[in-house]
């Protein structure tokens, strides 16, 4: 009996038919299932954000020459008036100019809004550099560097504009934000690991004052391009009503634990060179201290990879006790065999503890701050880093001249041991306000 056949039975084979002269071939067979789509990283995810492209081009261009500044700086005065000393004096009144004014321009960046306040302070910043290169090119008085350099304290927070972009489009995803603020400190570490190396190249293989005028265009052009972005600018704050954040409960202790972190910095980048310099190789340490950049760099790109557990104000203490370990490495290498290659290595591993470190800060500055001043509680922060590297480069460098490059090393363990203990006697304070904060009968 003939069995019953399907009433559209599909070919085992191609069919094959001819159209005028043309050959045609239709293959009906049944395709294998496509593998299911790989999900995107955090990192595809985050840049994936409406607007988050644009706005982190314009600031990564306009962030490079935060690193490019003082050392064209140095080699610029140092080149034409044969001074190391003034040279250093003039970056510091630089550093010291930006610690005092830099809280004022980003008050009013959160009053008045990115755009309207960032480019005028970028411009008048500028004006102040190119006053800085036509004084020392005419030979003018020693005090004219220091008026000139300055002017540049103006110059706005870029990475906390960014940030402050972040947390405005990802208010309430806490693992987006953690990916955002480790990619933002990545970027930082970069940009301070290529910046010197740049200026460098340019002012020896060009003219003393092209890492200056390169520096100049590259922060105009990108606060321009990152200024033009207002879908994702946040909203200005014209009158908050939230207190000052330096008086917001929290933000002290954090304030002081980028204090000694800053001063980890500042003494880990003047030891090195000294070291280097003894070792006979000083024009080594450049590359000695972008491999500790380099080790920050790819820790905060991993970190933000992660989701780390429990809450920012317990990680702390964990990721400063980590940092604290390793920067005891460069001080053990360097007394037990002074050889600088392997001084370069611990500086790697020494390196991968500082983002992290800088990653937590930065997100416990962002849920202490009151809502409205967040630019200003971040430059804060970054005031705080920039009068540690003051004090951690004068006490390394004291170090160096009167004891010796090798024991240089024990200072920034000796600020990173203070960053811990600092970060250990926060967290009962806020442990203790949370307590209080409970109802009765709740649960512990």
């Amino acid at each position: 009996m003939p069995q019953p056949t399907p009433e559209h039975p599909r070919p085992s084979a191609p069919l094959l038919t001819v159209t005028a002269d043309t050959l045609v071939a239709v293959d009906f067979r049944p395709r294998a299932p496509r593998a299911p789509r790989r999900p995107p990283g955090p990192y595809r995810r985050l840049l994936s954000t409406p607007g988050a492209r644009a706005f982190t081009a314009g600031n990564l261009i306009a962030r490079l020459p935060m690193g490019m500044f003082s050392v064209s700086a140095v080699v610029m005065i140092a080149g034409t008036r044969g001074s190391y000393a003034l040279a250093g004096a003039v970056t510091a009144t630089g550093l010291a100019a930006t610690a005092l004014v830099g809280p004022w321009t980003a008050r009013l960046v959160d009053r008045y809004g990115q755009a309207r306040v960032a480019v005028p302070a970028t411009l008048f910043a500028a004006l102040g550099s190119l006053a800085l290169v036509l004084c020392v090119r005419s030979g003018a008085p020693d005090w004219t560097l220091f008026a000139a350099y300055a002017a540049t304290a103006t110059t706005p927070n870029t990475g906390g504009m960014a940030r402050a972009r972040w947390s405005h489009l990802l208010k309430g995803d806490a693992d987006a934000l953690h990916t955002a603020n480790s990619f933002e400190q990545a970027t930082d570490e970069l940009c301070f690991m290529l910046g010197p190396v740049l200026a460098a190249f340019l002012c020896t293989a060009l003219f003393p004052e092209a890492g200056t005028l390169v520096g100049v265009v590259l922060l105009v052009t990108g606060i321009l391009l990152f200024a033009a972005q207002r879908a994702t600018e946040p909203p200005a704050r014209p009158r908050p009503a939230a207190k000052a954040p330096f008086r917001a409960p929290g933000i002290p202790p954090l304030l002081a634990v980028c204090l000694a972190t800053g001063a980890v910095f500042g003494s880990l980048e003047v030891v090195t060179i000294a070291f280097a310099d003894a070792q006979g190789h000083r024009s080594a340490a450049g590359v000695v201290l972008a491999l500790q950049a380099a080790g920050s760099c790819a820790a905060g790109l991993l970190y933000g990879a992660l989701k780390p557990g429990g809450p920012a104000e317990v990680r702390l203490p964990w990721c400063v006790a980590a940092m604290t370990a390793l920067m005891t490495l460069p001080l053990l290498v360097a007394s037990l065999t002074g050889s600088l290659p392997l001084l370069a290595l611990t500086l790697l591993a020494a390196g991968m503890a500082t983002a992290p470190t800088m990653v937590t800060t930065m997100t416990l500055v962002q849920h202490r701050t009151p809502e409205g001043r967040l630019n200003e509680g971040m430059t804060l922060a970054v005031t705080g880093l920039l009068g540690g590297i003051a004090c951690g480069s004068a006490a390394g460098g004291w170090t160096v001249e009167h004891v010796s490059p090798t024991a240089g090393y024990g200072v920034p363990v000796t600020a990173a041991a203070l960053a811990l203990t600092l970060a250990l006697l926060s967290l009962p304070r806020r442990a203790r306000r949370i307590r209080r904060a409970r109802p009765a009968g709740a649960r512990a």
